[in-house]
């Protein structure tokens, strides 16, 4: 199952902007997980992340995949290598 991983604030509109254009790359064949962390949640986070929210991860042991915006590109080539 591919999983990613989103670090958001609940009152960030990018993150919910975000959050909703990766859900509408999901069809029939192409499913995944998304878990959502609230980086306000833990100090660490903020210090980690603070103004770069939303930051989407694939595998959290390799770069990035983009903040701000969603970079569907590189979330179409994250799902392909995860599925080769």
């Amino acid at each position: 199952m591919i999983k990613f991983t989103l670090y958001s604030r609940s009152y960030c509109h990018l993150c919910d902007d975000m959050l909703d254009a990766l859900n509408a790359m999901q069809d029939d064949t192409t499913r995944f997980d998304v878990d959502v962390v609230d980086v306000d949640a833990d100090e660490a986070l903020v210090a980690r992340f603070d103004e770069l929210v939303p930051v989407l991860y694939g595998d959290l042991s390799q770069p990035e995949l983009c903040h701000y915006f969603l970079d569907a590109a590189a979330v179409e080539e994250y799902i392909a290598s995860v599925n080769a």
